[in-house]
């Protein structure tokens, strides 16, 4: 009897008729190429703080932001889609190596027959058989294919850091516009009771005819100016307070009890450890996403290149048939089939879809350059606000000093009949404005910090993707 070639032979063809790869090798662009430079235009002043910036929230000790921003991690529902659409490329990425492999499958049947009129035999056949087939990847089609998946899971990867990074810089952003129009709340009601205090004195004066009516009224509308802004910075700290339960995953309202107990607006180190400019390109979750996304779209070219050159496919077949169960085995079949399929005339298909996917690629290799760009420009922007807005709030610090002591010694004269009550109510304006920029000015400070962060691609580590599961 002819020897038999067993299916097991299949699996060792991929090493022996594997061929050349064709279409671009893959090759990332240096800093030098995306012309990234090698500092940046507003270096940290000398002693700057090293952060972890996987963690950077830690650093503006605030054990509740802490919480919070941890509890976003965890909980919120655009992460879980970002963890969903990787695990969906890695699921991909499998089925691609499979391509690479044979494909072998079973079968096994029955048939009876009896004759229905005249003569003939009766009876049951069994049968079974194991088919395999593979197509051998001689021009690195499949390989190309299985490239682009891997680059495609890295970009997947890359986008779901990119949301954690969002998330925790979107939450912070929002803790501190709470703590702000929380104090800023503070500081209204708290001069709302000294223009009561106005109101009432301009009204003795005006009753024992020291002043005219005019002082009186004038108190007033500054006091109902001040009213009136309650209610719209109420409308912030309840907004604020609904998007961060929203961003942890959670109803409107959920966290307001939390957020209840009055905190001073955290403030992060005043100058921290940036590194170089190149960094970015490996610490930036979306510059990372844009690599990776090139790199799979020059991957393709090779897909539709293979596409012009000979396909091999071989497949074979074990059969057995017998009529009985127990004598399946003692008479194999087995077949070894080979066939060759190459282009000869597609209307310039292939041709077309080539040159579509090399335009692909250069667009997708702009928007890497442009991710870069865009990356540069978020830190230097994000360096000069974080120095600018410090020296602002040292100087308005300054300012409300002066402030409240021209108040008092305002309000000392005018009580003695000394200034007038336009001077006075000059005072009062000045420091009612200088507390509330004072205020924004350190909310900004924290903001400029928090965008720092985020433009230097701070906010999760490689520790935040989910396991890759097989089954």
């Amino acid at each position: 009897r002819p020897a038999i070639c067993p299916p097991a032979f299949l699996l060792a063809m991929p090493a022996l008729l594997a061929g050349c790869t064709v279409g671009p090798d893959y090759h990332p662009a240096s800093p030098g190429e995306l012309k990234v430079p090698t500092g940046y235009q507003s270096p940290a002043a000398p002693g700057a703080q090293a952060v972890d910036l996987a963690r950077w929230w830690t650093s503006f000790d605030d054990p509740l932001l802490s919480a919070l921003i941890g509890s976003a991690l965890a909980t919120n529902n655009q992460i879980d889609a970002a963890s969903a659409r990787l695990l969906a490329a890695r699921a991909s990425l499998r089925g691609a190596r499979g391509a690479l492999l044979p494909a072998i499958g079973a079968s096994m049947g029955t048939s009876t027959s009896a004759p229905l009129a005249g003569p003939g035999d009766d009876g049951t056949n069994f049968r079974a058989g194991i088919d395999a087939s593979w197509e051998a990847d001689l021009f690195g089609g499949n390989r190309r294919a299985l490239e682009a998946a891997s680059a495609g899971a890295g970009a997947a990867e890359a986008e779901l850091h990119a949301v954690q990074l969002s998330i925790a810089a979107e939450l912070a952003l929002n803790y501190i516009d709470y703590r702000l129009s929380q104090a800023r709340l503070t500081h209204a009601r708290a001069n709302l009771g000294y223009l009561d205090e106005t109101v009432l004195i301009a009204g003795w004066r005006v009753q024992a005819g020291l002043v005219s009516s005019l002082d009186l009224e004038q108190s007033r509308v500054l006091r109902a100016q001040t009213a009136a802004s309650i209610p719209s910075l109420e409308t912030g700290l309840s907004a604020s307070a609904n998007r961060i339960a929203v961003l942890t995953g959670q109803a409107p309202g959920s966290v307001s009890g939390q957020l209840d107990d009055e905190q001073p607006i955290p403030l992060g180190p005043d100058v921290i450890e940036t590194g170089l400019p190149a960094e970015l390109l490996q610490r930036r979750p979306d510059v990372v996403a844009a690599e990776r996304r090139l790199a799979a779209e020059t991957a393709r070219i090779g897909v539709a290149t293979a596409q012009l050159y000979p396909a091999l496919r071989l497949s074979g077949s074990l059969t057995s048939g017998a009529l009985s169960l127990g004598g399946l085995g003692e008479s194999i079949i087995g077949a070894l089939a080979s066939a060759i399929t190459a282009p000869i005339f597609q209307g310039g298909q292939i041709r077309a879809q080539i040159d579509g996917q090399k335009s692909t690629a250069q667009a997708a290799f702009a928007n890497y350059r442009e991710a870069v760009l865009t990356a540069l420009e978020d830190t230097e922007n994000a360096l000069v606000t974080l120095r600018n807005t410090r020296r602002r709030e040292d100087q308005l610090v300054l300012a409300e000093g002066s402030a409240q002591a021209t108040l008092l010694y305002a309000r000392s004269q005018y009580r003695a009949g000394l200034i007038d009550f336009q001077t006075l109510l000059e005072a009062e304006r000045s420091l009612l404005s200088t507390q509330d920029s004072r205020t924004t000015a350190r909310a900004a400070r924290a903001t400029s910090l928090v965008q720092l962060y985020k433009a230097l691609g701070g906010g999760w580590s490689a520790d935040d993707a989910p396991m890759e599961t097989t089954r």
